[in-house]
């Protein structure tokens, strides 16, 4: 009689850890590797990190111990900017609303405060992986109450109800998808074959049509009327 093989299953998060600390690197390896649905993909400082390395490890999350530059921005951005984007949870952060906010608008799912215990940093990250999100109760309730004051203050951008889909041709979906992606008009333009001039024209036009003020915000007016883009 043969013996049936057994096929471990994929963890459901494979995590690389992003902090200048090496000691702080080597506590967090160690505690992940002990639960058996979680996989340490790597482990680095910013100065040594590279996005294309994280990206070829098959991390799907983040761990990151810090946002304070435009550099550290830009990465992250850029984690988030992959197919399928990389979930992302800051811990050991300070109780901060703007930065908590700009977090969160930037695409971060996950905030631990300093205080964090190393079973809310464990289950933070299972909770990403199962696309939820994290956050403090404080800030969570700091953060409704702002999404109360704006929708007073701008009904119309968030009422889903009211406003209809906006009326946009393939091409401009795909051109509103390309810059919800992080692409510059050159980038574009080369992607699609066109001049940078007619790549601007184009989203001068999607702009006045979704009535928004740049292309970042042209992005989130087309997503907030229900048109789902790929990125």
């Amino acid at each position: 009689m043969g013996h049936l093989s057994h096929t471990p299953e994929r963890p459901a998060a494979h995590v690389y850890i992003l902090t200048e600390s090496r000691l702080l690197r080597e506590s967090l390896s160690r505690m992940l590797q002990k639960r058996a649905d979680l996989c340490v993909a790597g482990a680095s400082g910013f100065r040594d990190v590279h996005l294309e390395g994280i990206a070829a490890s098959g991390s799907n999350v983040i761990l990151m111990d810090r946002l304070l530059s435009p550099q550290d921005t830009d990465l992250l951005l850029g984690l988030l900017s992959q197919a399928p984007p990389i979930k992302v949870v800051l811990f050991g952060m300070d109780d901060d609303f703007s930065l908590f906010l700009k977090s969160v608008s930037l695409g971060v799912c996950g905030y631990l405060l300093k205080d964090a215990s190393a079973s809310e940093i464990v289950n933070a990250v299972r909770a990403v992986a199962r696309e939820k999100a994290v956050c403090p109760p404080t800030l969570c309730m700091a953060l409704i109450q702002y999404v109360a004051r704006c929708t007073r203050a701008l009904p119309s951008e968030i009422d889903e109800d009211i406003q209809p889909k906006p009326s946009l041709t393939f091409r401009q979906l795909e051109l509103v998808d390309l810059v919800a992606k992080g692409m510059t008009n050159k980038e574009i333009a080369a992607n699609l074959h066109l001049s940078e001039f007619t790549v601007r024209n184009h989203i001068q036009r999607i702009m006045k049509q979704v009535d928004a003020n740049d292309r970042h915000h042209a992005v989130r007016m087309v997503r907030a009327r229900g048109v789902e883009l790929h990125s």
